[in-house]
């Protein structure tokens, strides 16, 4: 049996949201096919296995033969934890070190993907007494993070100035993004002998927008996994996901998420997430269920592609 290596955890303010992951992982995964082991990162970085201090963590991962990195956010997500495998022909679950860090930093992927004509929202980065140029209201965002954390809507001044300070505690370059009423639809990619692109899903929430709350804690945002969008859109955004993944040389699974603003009947891009949420209630494995693909099913392809 192929010995596999779940690491989960991490010191980014993702990391509930990691051990969510990473305990629905553990319950499905084929347990015929591979013995599973763990490391656990603490919130102060300690690397953990069976509750005791790894001394040498290089040597430790090198006895496995493909790493599940499940940490999202900060130091697993951004290509860091991609990186150090790499150093040492390490196999491992998803996107590669510069994939990674392209698709966390929300800046550079609209910059690469600005050249490729992927539709986006206005924005402009945040710098200090540099004049907001977008139209209130606007919304708030760390360039470099995930689960909506850190996100704010203002709709005046006071509002910017605060919403500028709850963001830079979580990083310390922000985007500002012009708001829109828009759909929040979301696409899930894995990468198989071919790329499957799920039906597109669609987001419901009371809230303006699907924060951090809604989406962990108080569960009661709707789901729906064929959004109630024309087919003609449902069409263009599977193709926009499809030529993201490939533009941006991603590796494994994505989910790439769009707004669609009724108004103007437009689809821009919102952001891509290189190991999205694997809970239980998580959009990205739910997408691809709907494609005849069990949980289990979907873990042993994503292991057996590395």
């Amino acid at each position: 049996m192929k010995k596999v290596l779940l690491i989960y955890g991490g010191v980014s303010k993702e990391h509930d949201v990691s051990c969510q992951s990473a305990k629905a992982i553990k319950e499905n995964i084929d347990t015929t096919k591979y013995n599973l082991d763990c490391i656990y990162i603490t919130k102060n970085n300690e690397w953990l296995n069976n509750n005791k201090k790894i001394k040498n963590i290089i040597e430790f991962i090198k006895q496995y033969d493909v790493v599940f990195p499940i940490i999202h956010g900060t130091n697993g997500e951004d290509g860091k934890l991609q990186g150090m495998l790499d150093l040492f022909n390490i196999k491992y679950v998803g996107s590669k070190c510069g994939s990674s860090y392209i698709c966390m930093d929300k800046q550079r992927t609209k910059q690469i993907l600005n050249n490729y004509n992927i539709p986006q929202v206005p924005y402009q980065t945040y710098q200090k007494g540099k004049k907001l140029t977008i139209p209130f209201p606007v919304i708030i965002k760390p360039a470099n993070g995930g689960s909506s954390i850190g996100i704010k809507i203002a709709n005046n001044k006071k509002e910017y100035q605060k919403a500028i300070k709850n963001a830079l505690k979580y990083d310390k370059k922000i985007i500002i993004e012009k708001y829109i009423n828009a759909q929040e639809l979301e696409c899930a990619v894995l990468e198989d002998k071919k790329l499957i692109i799920s039906e597109v899903g669609e987001i419901i929430t009371d809230n303006n927008f699907y924060d951090y709350a809604t989406k962990y804690q108080n569960n009661n945002a709707k789901t729906n996994l064929k959004a109630n969008i024309p087919q003609n859109i449902q069409i263009q955004i599977k193709e926009y996901a499809k030529t993201i993944f490939k533009i941006l040389e991603l590796n494994g699974l994505a989910r790439i998420d769009f707004f669609y603003d009724k108004d103007d009947k437009k689809i821009y891009l919102n952001e891509i997430n290189t190991l999205p949420g694997f809970t239980t209630i998580s959009m990205y494995p739910k997408l691809i269920m709907n494609e005849n693909i069990t949980y289990q099913e979907l873990i042993t392809k994503l292991i057996e592609n590395t």
